[in-house]
């Protein structure tokens, strides 16, 4: 005959194990729900991330290729980036505006760094340098066309 105590010791503790299970599987499945949302979350934000890296591709320069390496002729103006990084033509650019009285015109520019500004073909390419210096932070570009530093 078994014992009336232990019987009742067992289904006691049958029973809180049947109510600890029940908490646990409570807590399992939030612990898969959260698990669910943080896997769409991610998959959200690599989304994002390659959105907004595609956004901003076109805007930022490409860089050219030297021996193999990448490298950015005109780099973009910033902290601890010196005018004398960049190729000596565009450094006589930077001088022949800074040197003007005011804003300049890109035939004023030319006629300051030797450019033959009778012929627009000549003129032209260093309208593209100007406009480059602009674009990377070196110049500034005025809604009439002239030229001046940023500084």
């Amino acid at each position: 005959m078994l014992d009336p105590e232990l019987l009742e010791r067992i289904t006691a503790r049958r029973a809180e194990l049947d109510e600890l299970e029940e908490q646990l599987a409570k807590q399992l499945a939030e612990v898969r729900a959260e698990r669910d949302e943080l896997a769409v979350a991610e998959r959200i934000l690599e989304r994002m991330t390659g959105q907004l890296a595609e956004e901003r591709a076109p805007a930022a320069p490409m860089p050219g290729q030297v021996a193999g390496r990448a490298v950015m002729l005109i780099p973009h103006r910033e902290p601890g980036v010196e005018e004398g990084s960049l190729p000596w033509d565009y450094q006589r650019i930077i001088t022949a505006v800074r040197q003007a009285a005011g804003p300049v015109m890109a035939r004023e520019v030319g006629e300051v760094v030797g450019v033959d500004v009778s012929v627009k073909a000549k003129l032209e390419p260093l309208r593209s340098k100007l406009v480059r210096l602009v674009d990377r932070g070196w110049l500034r570009k005025l809604p009439d066309g002239r030229f001046t530093t940023r500084l």
